[in-house]
Parts: C-alpha cells; structure tokens; sequence
C-alpha cells in the first residue's frame, strides 16, 4: 500500500475527523494502480467510481459527430476525476477518461459514498465541500473559455497549474483550451521569441 499522506490532507482541509473516523472514512476506498493508456471510464458503461489521484494524470474527453475530441478535464495529484453525471445519477457515461501516465488512485464507488454520507454528518459535508469547488471551478473554466483570448486561456493555465502543461500531449493542452494544436505552438513559439 503506497504513501496516501496526499489524500489524507485533502479530506482535512475539508473536514475534521477523529482518528476512528478518518479510519472509516479511508475503508470505504480501494487503491488501483492504473496503468498509462487503461481506461477507467468509457461511453455507455455507468460510471462506477468517484476517482482521487495519488500521482499520476488522466483526461476526460468527448468525441463530437464529426470525429473531433474536447477534452473536459484533466487530473494530476491531488484532483478527482469521473464522468460525473453518469457516476452521481448511475447513467451511462457520454465521456472516456483515461490514464496519461502510470498512476495510483483512490477510488470509492456510488454504493459506498451514499452509506458514508449518512453514516456521518461529516462525511458528507467532506462531499459536498467537493461538490462545491469543483463547480466553482467549472464555472471560472466557462467564463473564461467565454471571455479570454486563446492566448490568455494559455498563460491562465500556465500560471494556475505550473508544471502540469509539461506533463500533457499537447494535442490533449490544445482540445482543453479550445483551440487547435497547431494553434497552440505558434502561440508557444511565440512567448519563447518574446523571451528571447
């Protein structure tokens, strides 16, 4: 069993628990090593789990009628991922999530998330914080996709999450920000001239 240090200051800064209910609480996930390229979600199979990296990187995307791929969301340490309108509503899912590097996750599935929110006031409060900055954080990703340049949507990224655009295909950084890739090399070849 791997370091789950990460995880465990995750759910504290969320929520205070005694020792025998962090215990609880860490029971009711599994860890997986996930290998580079496995999918853990794909369309039409119900999203089973709610997914928190340890280490590594996942995307989400859709693919459009015409064959093109929007990627949704990324994931590194410290991040959930899942389709998570299939997960919370046990639907199909209309989005792949796959694994971008070798990775270590947590996962916990629907069942099991419902009985720690009853079980435990702060159970759910931890999910519902959760719930909370990641809509929050959605709804800054649309009013930006809305209201920056390409450029800027960019050097947003950039400054917000250091390191991880090093660690993305550029084609996944490019479907992100909404733009092509070949787009976003003149616009990286441009801040290297600028730096020159």
């Amino acid at each position: 069993m791997n370091d789950i240090s990460l995880f465990i200051k995750y759910i504290q800064r969320a929520v205070t628990l005694e020792p025998d209910e962090l215990a609880d609480f860490l029971a009711a996930f599994k860890q997986r090593s996930i290998k580079r390229k496995q999918f853990i979600i794909q369309p039409d199979f119900t999203a089973k789990y709610r997914t928190y990296v340890l280490n590594g990187a996942f995307r989400s995307y859709v693919i459009s009628q015409d064959g093109i791929d929007h990627t949704i969301q990324f994931a590194v340490e410290d991040w959930w991922i899942s389709d998570i309108n299939s997960y919370l509503y046990q639907k199909p899912a209309t989005m792949f999530v796959v694994a971008l590097e070798d990775s270590l996750v947590m996962q916990i599935d629907f069942e099991t998330e419902q009985f720690l929110k009853q079980a435990n006031h702060k159970f759910e409060r931890f999910f519902r914080i959760s719930a909370e900055r990641t809509a929050a954080f959605h709804q800054r990703r649309i009013i930006s996709s809305l209201t920056r340049t390409a450029e800027e949507r960019y050097n947003d990224f950039l400054e917000t999450y250091p390191g991880v655009a090093q660690r993305l295909p550029q084609y996944t950084l490019a479907s992100y920000l909404g733009m092509t890739a070949e787009f976003l090399s003149k616009i990286r070849n441009h801040k290297v001239r600028k730096k020159g």
